[in-house]
């Protein structure tokens, strides 16, 4: 094979109530080439580990030794900031090996393995809307007219931080909230209702809990509504946001944003990403 490229998604967990089992894709990608070569190597403008414990080519060990190969990586997806950064390597790394090898892997679960949960790496794989239940993720296309905006702050979270700040159990009023409000998004994603997208965007799980880690990521959740937008969530452990709203209202929303994120953040105009991830033989 003279090689193979392998194009992943950005991906965004949560969403709101849906702890560890909602997830979406979004329009950033990662890209990774895959070459035969004198030696290995790892070449990228990013600020990447160049040797075997990157993890694209951990993942790519798993199935096929990397030995005379060069891996080129080019990103869109902040390293930071709970956009499935992680997810989006692992996946490019297991694709190009089973690619490369032949293999007749599945890469769901593998990936699932080494990211220790199912929500980005499923999105990153079928693009669109996820819920992950069981063994198998369902996908859905994300409904037309809906967009999507981020605000990525400067300063990272730790995930073991962002994870040691949650409960060993959950008080049964907040389970009842969360499962009736993610019932209310999913029904307002597949009705196309943006009424109840907005009213199912609540959480009262996990992001109230991690608000000190991210105190002006949260203020934000609370301002959806006035800078134009049906909502806001923050992405898997944070500390970006993730602004939902109207394709007609996306320049106005920016601009709003933008002003009260200048200073500690950067603003993006993202989207949801129907697509998941290709492998193309090059």
């Amino acid at each position: 094979m003279a090689g193979c490229r392998v194009r992943v998604p950005a991906s965004s967990a949560n969403l709101g109530p849906g702890f560890d089992s909602f997830a979406a894709a979004l329009a950033l990608h990662l890209e990774v080439e895959v070459r035969p070569a004198g030696k290995f190597s790892v070449e990228s403008d990013l600020d990447l580990p160049g040797d075997r414990s990157n993890l694209i080519v951990r993942s790519f060990e798993r199935l096929h030794p990397a030995d005379g190969l060069s891996f080129r990586v080019r990103s869109e997806i902040p390293l930071t900031g709970g956009l499935g950064s992680s997810a989006a390597a692992i996946v490019a790394g297991l694709l190009a090996a089973r690619e490369w090898s032949g293999s007749g892997a599945d890469v769901f679960e593998l990936a699932c393995e080494l990211e220790g949960h199912p929500d980005n790496v499923a999105a990153a794989l079928h693009g669109g809307f996820v819920i992950c239940a069981d063994d198998r993720p369902v996908r859905f296309d994300p409904p037309a007219g809906l967009d999507a905006l981020l605000v990525v702050p400067d300063e990272p979270v730790r995930t073991a931080a962002a994870r040691a700040a949650l409960p060993a159990e959950v008080p049964l009023g907040e389970a009842v909230f969360n499962t009736a409000h993610g019932a209310l998004l999913v029904l307002g994603l597949a009705q196309g209702s943006w009424e109840l997208v907005a009213r199912g965007l609540v959480d009262r799980l996990h992001q109230p809990r991690r608000a000190h880690l991210f105190p002006r990521s949260y203020a934000l959740l609370g301002e959806a509504a006035s800078v134009g937008a049906l909502g806001a969530t923050i992405s898997g452990a944070g500390p970006s946001v993730l602004f939902w709203c109207l394709a007609e209202h996306s320049a106005d929303v920016l601009g709003s944003l933008g002003d009260r994120a200048d200073g500690w953040a950067s603003v993006m105009h993202v989207g949801f990403e129907a697509v998941g991830a290709s492998t193309l033989s090059v």
